[in-house]
Formats: structure tokens, sequence, C-alpha cells
């Protein structure tokens, strides 16, 4: 049980301090996660863009 105790202590704790973000500090929050999400979709991009003549290459020599 006293873990249970705790657990819900530092949930309490944790709410508490959180607070709604202003307009300045969420459309940074927003433009960093667009930028990782357009980074990420090159690298799969280009990681697909690459695989690909190496996948055609070794099925079809088989």
């Amino acid at each position: 049980m006293d873990p249970l105790r705790e657990f819900s202590k530092g949930s309490v704790r944790f709410v508490k301090r959180c607070h709604k973000p202003d307009r300045k500090e969420f459309s940074k929050v927003a433009f960093r996660t667009a930028i990782g999400f357009v980074v990420m979709g090159f690298v799969g991009f280009f990681v697909k863009m690459i695989f690909i003549p190496i996948n055609n290459i070794v099925v079809g020599s088989a």
C-alpha cells in the first residue's frame, strides 16, 4: 500500500506544478515538433530510396 500512496503523492505534486503553456511556448514546441516530423520524413524517404535499388538487384539476380 505504501508504493501506491507514494505514487499518488508524486502524481498530485506533478499535476500541481504543471501549467498551461503561453502562446510563445506553444508555438516553439509546435515548430520544433514540425521540424522533427519533416526531418524524420526525409530520413525515411532517403533510406527507402537507397534500399529500393539494392532490393531490386538482390531480387532480380535470383
